[in-house]
């Protein structure tokens, strides 16, 4: 009965919120909350919310804390000679922009991080793609894309299949390579045609798809201040650059190195950029309230989801879809279980988190398949070309798929809507490439 309920719980969450019928922070404060009355389990609620409050705590605190550091940052001008470089190197071609998105979100999340990807990746280009009345869609896309395919040794799925099927990173991965190499391939010959796409729909002067314009994919960066172009200049600070860079690098550098807490590190570079671009306390309020709308939007739905997540795991709904849907194979499909995974693994992001799946559902399946004859490890392959690789950006149980909408200024189902296809097309992609290669057998 738990699985029953813990499944009509996330496909009511992924209906409410695809069709924008309500906004993510209610859905997913309401539906596990209804889910866990229905089980009977109401009165346990509030100790749910709680916990799954504590967890995402230093994720939502990052996340503000980025806004508010990046939003500075943009004021002071720091992105812009970036769009200039970036404007230089590929013109003003989208085809050639959106491919340029890729490669730098791959480049940035060679140290398997989604969120420094697009703390990173999307505040840097957005303001471009609003410059050229690019759809802020396809900006999400792409970096979702290059991002998602990197299933490298250290990044968070592949260390947790390799624990969870005790065998050595390298032996998980290694075979991998090649089907890596054709998703990257794919990933940037989808985003030359979406760039291409958007390239032709400028030309034409083909104002964007309603559905597009609805999420606010038009909005200007200053949307939260609503300052003028004489604001702009006049928030600018030139002669602070080098120091704002050197900030910056030092800012990032210490998240990528892991030397402390993300949560703390942006916190004090908020403090530092706040005192050294605008020294007068008045100037500070009024940084910090330009951009405290995005921000508190932001922690509002990171707090939201915790309490999905904590409502979910603890009455144990999450672990009963587990066992059920690794329990529940035909004896027909025992011997393609590595198929059957791997076109399955994408979407199962949407029900399953990390922890969950590869903790929980990984092994019951390897165990299934090696008992029709098939090595676990293969399991834990097909896995990998999707589950939380190419389903991150997407999946409501990431931290990361609402800061790519948010940084993005789109709504979360335009993004999921838009998305959802290409990342499930790249994941298809690999498998295909998995099999012909004999990575996993037919």
């Amino acid at each position: 009965m738990l699985a029953v309920i813990g499944a009509l719980a996330v496909v009511s969450l992924l209906a409410l919120i695809l069709s924008n019928r309500t906004s993510p922070l209610a859905a997913l404060i309401l539906v596990p909350a209804i889910a866990a009355l229905a089980a009977g389990l109401g009165g346990a609620v509030p100790g749910y919310v709680v916990a799954g409050l504590a967890k995402i705590a230093p994720v939502a605190g990052m996340f503000v804390f980025a806004i508010l550091f990046f939003g500075i940052m943009t004021d002071a001008g720091l992105l812009a000679p970036l769009v200039s470089v970036v404007l230089r190197l590929v013109g003003e071609r989208p085809s050639r922009i959106t491919v340029g998105t890729a490669l730098l979100a791959l480049l940035i999340h060679l140290d398997g991080s989604g969120a420094v990807c697009f703390l990173v990746t999307i505040p840097a280009l957005r303001p471009l793609y609003d410059r050229l009345g690019m759809d802020r869609r396809v900006l999400a896309c792409t970096a979702s894309m290059a991002a998602g395919v990197n299933f490298l040794p250290w990044t968070g799925p592949t260390l947790r299949a390799a624990a969870a099927l005790k065998v050595p990173v390298a032996t998980l991965f290694t075979p991998m390579i090649a089907v890596q190499a054709v998703g990257l391939a794919f990933v940037f010959a989808a985003s030359w045609w979406l760039g291409l796409r958007e390239e032709r729909r400028l030309a034409a002067g083909t104002p964007l798809p309603a559905a597009a314009a609805a999420s606010g994919a038009l909005r200007s960066v200053p949307e939260a201040g609503h300052e003028t172009d004489a604001d702009v200049a006049r928030l600018r600070r030139p002669r602070l650059f080098p120091v704002n860079v050197v900030l910056t690098l030092i800012v990032v550098g210490v998240m990528i190195a892991g030397l402390t807490e993300p949560v703390v590190v942006f916190m004090i570079g908020t403090a530092a950029a706040l005192v050294i671009n605008y020294p007068d306390a008045a100037e500070q309020r009024a940084r910090i309230d330009a951009h405290a709308r995005a921000a508190l939007l932001m922690a509002g739905i990171l707090f939201a989801a915790g309490a999905f997540t904590g409502i979910m795991n603890g009455s144990g709904m999450i672990g009963a879809m587990a066992e059920t849907a690794a329990t529940h194979v035909p004896r027909e499909l025992g011997g393609r279980l590595p198929v059957v995974v791997g076109v399955l693994a994408m979407p199962l992001s949407l029900l399953f988190d990390p922890d969950s799946f590869y903790f929980g559902v990984l092994p019951v399946i390897a165990g299934v398949a090696e008992s029709f004859g098939t090595p676990g490890v293969a399991i834990g392959r097909a896995a990998l070309l999707g589950q939380m690789t190419t389903g991150f950006p997407i999946s409501p149980l990431t931290p990361a798929t609402f800061l790519v909408a948010g940084l993005s200024g789109i709504e979360l189902g335009a993004h999921q809507r838009f998305s959802i296809p290409w990342l499930f097309g790249a994941s298809l992609v690999m498998l295909a490439a998995a099999l012909l290669f004999g990575v996993l057998p037919l």
